[in-house]
């Protein structure tokens, strides 16, 4: 398990420090909340981009697992390849609804002008970069179901390099380079992603664990195509669903001003302290379950799972305690000043976040143990009941004052910012319950992929 969790816990920690190198450039360097507004919402388009292309990761590294597992490495290299024919039609699609809808993307968000026009002028550099993030994301699944984490926290580490050296240069016109400001943390952002697709590109055309990409394998083969979809579809949608629930979620935020947006923005990079490190133990718990159950050992399933969550468990526990003892430091950090605004408001937020952490490291073990014997249903349900049946309505109830649903009056809280936060700790204690209790039906164990 920890063979399998802790280079992706490294690369997802190299993931999150992109989003801090931003984050600290712009605090440091760019005066005024706007900019921090700006890059609270461009973290949540970088969770957006990859996540778009869910599905066919979900669907690929399952079926990756499982053959690896029952020893058919061919079958796993023609998972590999027709999974990234489906990434690259994907990722067409998506700069085309990129350079259509843009505009109307950050309209939607509620920020308000100066703020929205920064965060528009960062997206559109973004655009180029979305194959490469495509690339990113697919092969690394495919990797990691044949076993192999350690490539994609290879190319996350170079990608870090990459954007912690050219972005503040970008930014402060360091040496030949000229001063870009706002555009410059930008173009360092996304020339990173550009590398990183490019080296593990380059890693499946070489071959690595078993997988090999060739370009007359890719062509469409429509049957294994519809199998890698069946799979990957209802995780793809369960991933889709949380991501558009939070742009709900942040809109209702967005809409209490600029200084909330920006506190919130910060709160989430934080949190990534916990939340990026637990989808480590999400990708351990995918791959031994579909390479047990491909193995024909679900009893070793099962442990691998159970394992997988106590030790998830009792890292996010020690997360949990630095976000309630230390959240001032953390913001201070982030802002460079004790008496910030935005790090005074985050600093309580911290403090709320610090009980769903533990709950939140068992729903991201289920989660992916579930992903990984191909039950994907019944997770997408519970994501829907979670934040769209607990979260979005607690948000609008405990923060705003009066409100109108459907015609009807109501009377809100009013707790702001922190009651939208108290919303998002019940609606993850509330997911995780749900999804024990789905684990442990052990129906999951019999499903066909």
């Amino acid at each position: 398990m920890l063979w399998l969790a802790l280079p992706v816990m490294a690369e997802e920690s190299l993931s999150m420090l992109v989003g801090y190198t931003d984050w600290w450039l712009a605090s440091h360097f760019l005066e005024g909340p706007e900019y921090q507004a700006a890059m609270g919402l461009m973290s949540y388009v970088f969770w957006m981009l990859p996540s778009l292309f869910a599905a066919v990761a979900i669907g690929a590294t399952a079926l990756v697992a499982r053959s690896t597992g029952g020893g058919d490495r061919r079958m796993a290299r023609r998972v590999t390849n027709q999974a990234l024919t489906i990434g690259v039609v994907m990722a067409t699609v998506t700069m085309v609804g990129t350079i259509c809808f843009a505009d109307n993307f950050i309209g939607w968000m509620q920020l308000e002008d100066r703020a929205a026009g920064l965060a528009l002028r960062y997206f559109l550099i973004v655009l180029p970069g979305i194959p490469f993030i495509m690339i990113e994301q697919v092969a690394a699944a495919c990797l990691r179901g044949a076993g192999d984490t350690v490539s994609g926290f290879v190319a996350k580490s170079i990608v870090n390099v990459v954007n912690m050296t050219l972005s503040p240069a970008l930014l402060l016109g360091l040496g030949p380079l000229p001063r870009l400001g706002w555009e410059g943390l930008a173009i360092g952002t996304v020339s990173g992603h550009v590398i990183g697709g490019l080296l593990l590109g380059g890693t499946l055309l070489v071959g690595r664990s078993g997988l090999r990409l060739r370009i007359a394998q890719m062509k469409p083969d429509f049957p294994l195509i519809r199998r890698i979809l069946r799979i990957g579809l209802p995780g793809g949608a369960d991933v889709m669903a949380v991501l558009c629930c939070h742009l709900v979620y942040v809109s209702i935020i967005n809409g209490m001003g600029t200084l909330a947006a920006a506190a919130h923005g910060l709160g989430v990079q934080i949190e990534a302290l916990a939340y990026l490190p637990a989808s480590a133990f999400l990708v351990a718990a995918t791959t031994m379950t579909g390479q047990f159950l491909g193995a024909k050992q679900p009893a070793q399933a099962t442990r691998s799972v159970y394992t997988t969550a106590v030790v998830a468990t009792l890292f996010m526990s020690s997360v949990a305690l630095v976000f309630y003892f230390g959240g001032q430091f953390l913001t201070t950090f982030f802002t460079g000043d004790a008496n910030d605004p935005t790090g005074a408001a985050t600093t309580g937020l911290l403090r709320i976040v610090a009980f769903s952490t533990p709950p939140l490291g068992i729903l991201m073990v289920l989660t992916g143990a579930l992903r990984g014997a191909g039950d994907t249903r019944m997770p997408l349900f519970i994501t829907f009941v979670g934040l769209i049946g607990i979260r979005i309505p607690l948000a609008c109830l405990f923060g705003w004052g009066a409100f109108s649903v459907l015609g009807f009056s109501v009377e809100g809280f009013a707790w702001g910012l922190a009651g939208a936060w108290w919303a998002m700790l019940i609606d993850v204690v509330a997911r995780s319950l749900l999804m024990t209790w789905r684990f442990l039906q052990g129906g999951w164990k019999e499903i066909a992929v």
